[in-house]
């Protein structure tokens, strides 16, 4: 009888832990995917699109949770959040990596440096932005892909059609340096400011104004507290899509895989959308009828870009003059024509 229980016993351990391991098996594997955009623009619905392809491709074997407008962490606290491991993916805006110590990101924020959507293909889908991306990892991450956002429009409550215009308005910028420097040769007094503290920086007139694109002023209503926009296109937005390393080092190799698959799925679609989100967005705050919209003449963009082209040279012991010589060549940026 002893020998009998002694086995009944075994026998129900045996089961327990087998069907513990199963029970663990099925568990899907938990991807915290945190952004501080809007679930309705660009970033927001590539996200969303991710989660389902991500889970379709995977079986259910992978869940993804986003978290969409700082619901989980702010501009500063994402990366490190990423770093803790305490959320799994991150889609920052390329200025976020200069802080962090990779400089070489910067050379997205000079003033002018892509002068169209071909351009920026030629970089971030060429070896310049496979590069970039190698750069980020030992900080702890790895980049997966490129997200378009857009170009960046001014806006104040005032027009702001020449440099002159912007002498003493404070401008909320993300920390960048070479934002900064922007803001500085138009006279300006640049101010760092998480993107989730905008628009009440704007109602309340801590800043004067801000620069972003036209998906993220409507989306954020900074345009129902701006009573001027300047349709400007002087810079860029994009993001990184990043993960953490040892998560995704952590990874079986079948799944990692499937997520890569759904990531270049997602990242068509995210740059597909991205042009049409802010085209839409600039007609939405056009037909809302309280921000007048300037487009400038070929003579207002001939002047900022003379004013906003010294960015180049002065930054340029930051980021490193063989990068921004290499966006130019890519690019076909001459600063000698600005």
């Amino acid at each position: 009888m002893r020998l009998s229980a002694h086995l009944g016993h075994l026998v129900f351990g045996l089961t327990l832990a087998l069907g513990l391991t199963a029970a663990q098996a099925q568990s899907p594997i938990i991807i915290k995917f945190s952004h501080v955009t809007a679930s309705d623009t660009p970033k927001g619905r590539a996200a969303d699109k991710f989660k389902e392809l991500a889970e379709q491709k995977t079986g259910g074997k992978v869940k993804v949770e986003v978290y969409p407008n700082s619901t989980l962490y702010k501009d500063k606290e994402e990366l490190e959040a990423l770093q803790l491991g305490s959320v799994q993916m991150l889609a920052p805006s390329l200025a976020k990596f200069g802080p962090l110590g990779v400089k070489e990101f910067e050379v997205f924020d000079l003033p002018y440096i892509l002068p169209d959507r071909e351009a920026l293909r030629k970089v971030v889908d060429g070896p310049m932005g496979a590069s970039l991306l190698k750069k980020l990892e030992p900080k702890g991450f790895i980049g997966l892909a490129y997200w378009d956002n857009g170009f960046k429009q001014m806006t104040a409550n005032k027009p702001l059609l020449l440099p002159a215009d912007f002498r003493g308005q404070k401008m909320r910028i993300q920390s960048s340096k070479v934002l900064d420097s922007q803001f500085r040769a138009l006279g300006a007094i640049p101010q760092v400011m998480a993107f989730s503290e905008v628009y009440q920086a704007l109602q309340t007139g801590v800043v004067d104004g801000t620069e972003n694109t036209a998906s993220n002023i409507y989306t954020q209503k900074m345009h129902e507290v701006q009573k001027h926009l300047t349709n400007s296109n002087h810079g860029y937005i994009g993001y990184a899509v990043i993960v953490n390393k040892g998560f995704w080092d952590g990874l079986p190799a079948d799944i990692r895989g499937q997520l890569d698959a759904a990531m270049k799925e997602s990242t068509i679609y995210a740059n597909e959308i991205a042009k049409r989100d802010n085209d839409d967005a600039l007609e939405a705050i056009r037909k809302a009828g309280k921000t007048e919209i300037h487009t400038l003449t070929p003579e207002q963009t001939a002047a900022w870009r003379k004013a906003l082209v010294a960015v180049h040279r002065d930054m340029a012991s930051r980021i490193g003059k063989e990068v921004i010589q290499s966006f130019y060549e890519a690019t076909g940026f001459d600063p000698n024509k600005s």
